[in-house]
């Protein structure tokens, strides 16, 4: 150990220990650690103390008890149960519960003070809160389920893996980076058998969820889950995935190590495994973060959790360019468990208890357990084959639509348009109008032979309406909307299978209709409703009198017409005409107008001609054609035609205009009288030949 003193004096503690050129070499390690060196030279002394290190925590005790609840292995993870209780939180929907918690505790803290009995008004407010908090979790929107699936202290899924398993060892790494937390892999057994799980795992306060990364994988911990995946299809074991997670991490970072690739590598890959594959959300499901891990033979879904395809945050801040309309994005993105069933992409819906699954995790994890239960018995039903087609079809059928072919609505009963707003008629305006129409139709029949134009059709639509309306109204007043609203799927369904109606439906109908004449009377708008089925009653008897009016006029006018014809026909030469053309007829054999020759049609087309100019024939016909074009929309149409030919064809019109108007006045009079010239030929005389 021979050194000169120049060579210490510049050299520091450290560079003595670990220089081998500042001659302390050869000096052993258990030297160094047995507490202090001293070292003399030259009244030069040197001391080193190593200062103890902490001894390693391990996951799980160095003497494990073989007897422990759970067995030895559900010690190996490092996920602990916390040391401290989270904190309470309670959400913005749920502030009216605190309020009453506040008031039970205020009257029990009175109660102790002054030792007064105050259990009736403690038992109410209890009974209240129960109520309350009943209401409010059954009627829950799609926003506030949202709020509760990222609840600061909702059970992650460490925390049900380790409820349902008896044993469960976690596996890491995905070979080729390093292991991502947000992603947690293991076996773990339930009642014997064995299972891969793979879920995403958040955090349960600030610095785990900053370990953990939010519950945002990168492409290790996808990588990751697929390696182990592989792991379990290679041995046969069944896979359940757990997803909770807002998506994706998506820094610069996670880009450029392939983040899609990976995630597309996990969904093409998963379609392959032949082993039962079950996935549930028990938080959020972001997009393809969640999707993954999420191509499974059932997905089934908590109570409150969401599954959606951007957040409703995102989406509102797209669409409405504002994230203050997140509570309409998030209904109309359909992201709730009941409203994906209803879609077809989630299997099943796991219930919760009141307050969300926060409340009682304990009892939210054997209901995880049980559905596990029971869909792995379902799967394992199925061979290879059966469970890569169940998988296919599964997501295939996902959005599907076929162009080309007509598809019944399902919801037949809300397909018809929006009914106008009509104002409400009073019964006086009512009363006056039916005894009006009334009136008219009275005078029409007694004086004139062309009824003065009224308005009852319009009227009987208008009060139609109204009675619908107050029809509407008394069965909300009864409480019968939601028993009509199924029913009438009922009866669509029915209609739309084209099945004979069920008996038991048409009890149902009965019942219905029975029960809710029994409550009409005590609707508040009886009386009003009875008053405008008693007008509209009234006009639907005008409406068969005005009807009756109509045919009675037209009677009236094909009786003078014929009498007019049959007098025009007794003139002898017209008679010798008339009879010539009808013995042809009958020779030529045929049975309807459309079997005669044009030579043929053309000799009654000029018969016609000869008798229209007969001047009898021709005044019934001139006084009757206002009558006919007011009641005929077929000629209305055809006046409406002609009356904007004629100004087109000015003072001077053309031989193509003047043929057009000729032949529409020629047509309307030669059908009258074609009817009637041709009833003894043909009998029930359709077609015209002209």
């Amino acid at each position: 150990m021979a050194a000169s003193s120049a060579s210490l004096s510049g050299a520091s503690a450290s560079d003595l220990l670990r220089s081998s050129t500042s001659g302390f070499n050869g000096v052993p390690l258990r030297t160094l650690g047995k507490g202090k060196l001293v070292l003399k030279r030259r009244d030069f002394t040197v001391a080193a103390k190593l200062r103890k290190v902490k001894k390693h925590e391990y996951p799980w005790p160095p003497n494990p008890d073989p007897n422990v609840k759970g067995g030895v292995l559900s010690h190996l993870s490092m996920f602990k149960p916390l040391k401290e209780k989270p904190k309470p939180v309670t959400l913005d929907f749920e502030k009216p519960l605190v309020d009453l918690q506040k008031k039970i505790i205020d009257v029990q803290k009175m109660a102790n003070e002054t030792g007064l009995d105050f259990s009736d008004q403690i038992l109410s407010l209890e009974t209240k809160y129960q109520q309350a908090l009943k209401d409010l979790y059954t009627h829950l929107t799609p926003i506030q389920r949202v709020n509760i699936a990222r609840h600061p202290n909702r059970p992650t899924f460490l925390d049900h893996v380790f409820n349902i398993t008896e044993k469960f060892v976690e596996l890491h790494g995905d070979r080729a980076g390093y292991d991502d937390p947000a992603i947690v892999t293991g076996l773990g057994t339930i009642d014997g058998r064995s299972y891969m799980f793979i879920g995403h795992q958040k955090g349960r306060n600030t610095k785990e969820n900053i370990q953990r990364n939010f519950g945002m994988p990168t492409p290790h911990g996808y990588r990751k889950a697929l390696r182990l995946m592989e792991y379990a299809d290679h041995h046969g074991f069944p896979i359940v995935t757990f997803i909770d997670t807002p998506g994706a991490y998506a820094d610069l970072k996670s880009e450029e190590l392939g983040q899609g690739e990976a995630i597309a590598h996990n969904l093409r890959s998963m379609f392959g495994l032949k082993v039962p594959v079950i996935s549930i959300v028990i938080g959020e499901g972001g997009s393809g973060g969640a999707l993954a891990i999420g191509c499974a033979n059932k997905l089934l879904m908590l109570e409150n959790a969401v599954f959606y395809v951007a957040s409703p945050e995102a989406c509102a801040a797209i669409l409405w360019k504002t994230a203050k309309a997140s509570p309409k994005a998030a209904e109309k993105l359909k992201i709730t468990a009941t409203e994906l069933c209803k879609l077809q992409i989630a299997d099943g819906v796991i219930p919760e208890p009141l307050g969300g699954a926060h409340a009682d995790p304990e009892w939210t994890s054997q209901q995880i357990k049980k559905a596990i239960k029971e869909t792995m018995d379902e799967l394992m039903k199925m061979n290879t084959e059966e469970l890569l087609k169940h998988r296919m079809l599964k997501f295939r059928k996902i959005g599907g639509f076929q162009e080309g072919i007509p598809i019944d609505p399902k919801r037949k009963a809300n397909m018809k348009k929006r009914d106008l707003s009509i104002a409400k008629i009073s019964d006086a305006e009512l009363e006056v109008e039916v005894e009006k129409l009334k009136q008219q139709v009275l005078e029409a029949k007694e004086s004139s032979p062309v009824p003065p134009k009224l308005d009852l059709d319009e009227m009987l639509k208008q009060l139609t309406r109204e009675v619908d309306l107050e029809y509407s109204e008394a069965v909300k007043a009864t409480g019968l909307t939601d028993s009509l609203l199924k029913l009438r799927e009922e009866v669509s369904k029915a209609n739309a299978d084209n099945q004979i109606v069920d008996p038991l439906l048409k009890d149902k109908i009965e019942k219905l209709r029975v029960e809710f004449e029994q409550q009409l009377r005590a609707a508040p708008n009886y009386g009003r409703l009875q008053n405008k089925f008693t007008y509209l009653s009234e006009l639907c008897k005008v409406k068969l009198l005005s009807d009756a009016n109509k045919d009675n006029e037209a009677v009236t006018f094909k009786q003078e017409l014929e009498k007019k014809v049959d007098n025009a026909l007794s003139n002898p030469k017209i008679r010798e005409t008339f009879e010539a053309l009808k013995a042809e007829i009958k020779g030529a054999g045929a049975s309807s107008a459309s079997d005669l020759d044009d030579e043929l049609k053309k000799k009654i087309v000029e018969f016609m001609i000869e008798l229209k100019e007969v001047k009898e024939v021709k005044e019934v016909i001139e006084n009757q054609i206002e009558s006919l074009v007011n009641s005929s929309d077929d000629i209305k149409n055809k006046v409406l035609q002609l009356k904007l030919e004629v100004p087109k064809a000015g003072e001077t019109p053309d031989s193509e205009s003047k043929s057009r108007i000729g032949d529409f006045i020629f047509r309307t009079s030669s059908r009258i009288i074609m009817a009637i010239l041709l009833r003894d030929m043909f009998g029930n005389f359709k077609e015209i030949p002209c």
